[in-house]
């Protein structure tokens, strides 16, 4: 068995202004509304709950002060000024248990994806094994299933924007780590647009050299085309087609991604403000001032409190690991 099924996440404390400086922010990229003041430099950890490897096993977001929602009040940004965002890490690299937000639950816990009541696992396509990068998303974004995309020309996915950290640490669940974005890939998942960001922990050795998406293949030969094939075929051993994406699976750059992560942004502060059809999303909020749906600190904490403890880990199916070939035509 992977050791990744015997490995419990570990609480994790990351300081979120230790980026900060005195740098004026460029105006259209103030959101300060939407991150108070003392979120700005409280550090968060993780809370297990249920045993993992089950239909119960939630990971729950907590800063200085209880329970928050990683969905909604951990701020996009660490640093407006140098453009470096928070990121929430939900699969860590190199494991395959399919983690993610769950949008639709109180405080928004990351818990693991159920398709016909099982447990999903991305498949090991060779030569991949589990996800080939550190994969999660930005707080505070939206992709509004309701807006068609100018650019796609497909509607959003209902999710937080998604991202691939392609730095060379391996991260814990529920991590909250600083980012620069290098550029986005746009897959076409089911006629729905899922912007996929390829960004770098801003502490990784190799950060100084990429500045945009073409960094990548100058100091990372391969690793984007990995990253498209990776999509393509992850889902085929479950017998579905493979992924498309827009522009051809080319990778945009730098300020193209940062477009898209403020239009996402933006749709974001009017899920939260209750301006837009949340459509069954929980949009409670302990920390946005405008928030539609305000939680006080007890409340969220005596749902935490009521959870089932964590337990140890369930058995997972050896077939998990298992080697896929796949060949595209």
């Amino acid at each position: 068995m992977s050791p990744m099924w015997t490995r419990a996440a570990r609480p994790i404390s990351v300081t979120a202004t230790r980026l900060l400086g005195n740098i004026s922010a460029p105006k259209r990229f103030r959101s300060s509304s939407y991150i108070p003041t003392p979120a700005r430099s409280m550090s968060y950890s993780i809370l297990e709950k249920g045993c993992p490897n089950s239909l119960d096993y939630r990971v729950y977001i907590k800063n200085e002060d209880g329970p928050i929602s990683p969905f909604h009040d951990i701020p996009l940004f660490a640093n407006e000024g140098n453009k470096i965002f928070n990121m929430v890490v939900e699969v860590p690299r190199w494991t395959n248990a399919k983690m993610e937000i769950s949008t639709k639950e109180y405080l928004n816990p990351i818990k693991q994806d159920v398709k016909k009541g099982k447990l999903r696992y991305v498949a090991n396509c060779f030569p991949h094994h589990g996800y080939i990068w550190n994969y999660g998303a930005l707080p505070q974004t939206w992709e509004d299933p309701n807006h068609v995309d100018e650019a796609t020309s497909c509607k959003g996915d209902n999710d937080p924007i998604d991202v691939c950290e392609i730095g060379y640490r391996v991260a814990k669940r529920g991590d909250v780590i600083q980012v620069k974005v290098l550029g986005t890939l746009a897959l076409i998942d089911e006629g729905e647009t899922d912007w996929k960001l390829i960004a770098i922990d801003v502490n990784d050795p190799l950060a100084p050299q990429l500045s945009d998406i073409s960094d990548v293949e100058k100091h990372m030969p391969g690793f984007l085309k990995a990253t498209v094939e990776w999509f393509r075929i992850y889902k085929i051993p479950d017998g579905k087609p493979e992924n498309q994406f827009a522009f051809n699976g080319e990778a945009k750059d730098r300020e193209f991604a940062h477009k898209i992560i403020l239009e996402t942004h933006e749709a974001w502060k009017n899920l939260i403000e209750g301006q837009s059809d949340a459509g069954g999303l929980d949009i409670g909020s302990v920390m946005v001032p405008h928030a539609a749906k305000k939680l006080p600190v007890s409340e969220a904490q005596s749902t935490i409190d009521s959870a089932p403890e964590v337990g140890q880990p369930q058995p997972v199916d050896p077939k998990i690991d298992t080697w896929h070939y796949v060949s595209l035509k």
